[in-house]
């Protein structure tokens, strides 16, 4: 029996989603919960990774277990958050059929980086935002926005060391607002490579700070060469904010 969860997590006291064997993740958190409420293992799938101290407002993860339980489907949230931790909590549980993957369901990512754009550090937002005193220039940063747009090559926008070949990705929405003491950027795609969201914050920085120029952004693209691209942002700001799902595949 597979149930698909839409959760939200708080990453900063997680090394990510996946399972790894020297720390603790939101998928072993998952699992051992499910575990309990099914007294019976279960296993766990993710719509996506989300690396160290990465959050998510929106996540999809399946739920396969064997038990043949009778809990009501809508009331599995509210059971398996009693075994959960208060930084992780599902909010829907959907019953799915058994040859459900999520991975072919999903068809895109939007994420969102918070920058306090403050003078001082906002102690409410420690670990979840990345704290910037230096006044950000939204204007420079918009200029360069229209250049990610579109199918590229992203390996400019990718950690070093990564081994993926298909280093091609479609942004198809890239923005940036201000809200009060915030800087909001929203990125959305039909995939991220690997710290390619915290590479292109970094950038959008240098792009404010004056340190690169938005008309060189055409040929960092083309060069592909990770030390032209800007720093990599700190994780902390990062959320998983939309998961787009194929129409259809939860019906």
């Amino acid at each position: 029996m597979k149930h698909l969860l839409r959760l939200s997590y708080l990453g900063t006291n997680y090394c990510g989603f996946q399972v790894q064997p020297n720390g603790n993740t939101i998928q072993a958190e998952l699992q051992n919960a499910a575990t309990k409420l099914f007294s019976t293992a279960c296993g766990i799938t993710g719509c996506s990774r989300t690396d160290s101290g990465v959050h998510a407002l929106e996540y999809y993860a399946v739920l396969e277990e064997h038990s043949g339980s009778e809990i009501p489907e809508e009331a599995v949230p509210r059971a398996i958050n009693t075994y959960l931790p208060r930084d992780i909590t599902v909010s829907q549980s959907m019953r799915v059929p058994e040859d459900f993957s999520i991975r072919r369901a999903v068809t895109g990512k939007e994420y969102l980086y918070l920058i306090w754009n403050g003078e001082y550090r906002n102690p409410f937002y420690a670990d979840r935002a990345l704290f910037y005193p230096q006044r950000l220039d939204c204007r420079k940063i918009e200029e360069g926005l229209p250049y990610f747009l579109g199918s590229h090559d992203f390996r400019a926008f990718m950690a070093s060391g990564s081994e993926i070949e298909d280093t091609v990705r479609t942004i198809t929405d890239f923005r940036v607002a201000r809200d009060d003491g915030f800087v909001k950027i929203y990125v959305s795609a039909d995939g991220f490579l690997y710290n390619m969201v915290r590479i292109l914050v970094g950038t959008l920085l240098e792009l404010s700070e004056g340190r690169i120029a938005a008309n060189a952004l055409p040929s960092i693209l083309e060069d592909g060469k990770r030390e032209r691209a800007g720093r990599t942002a700190s994780a902390c700001g990062l959320y998983l904010n939309r998961v787009f799902i194929r129409a259809g595949f939860c019906d």
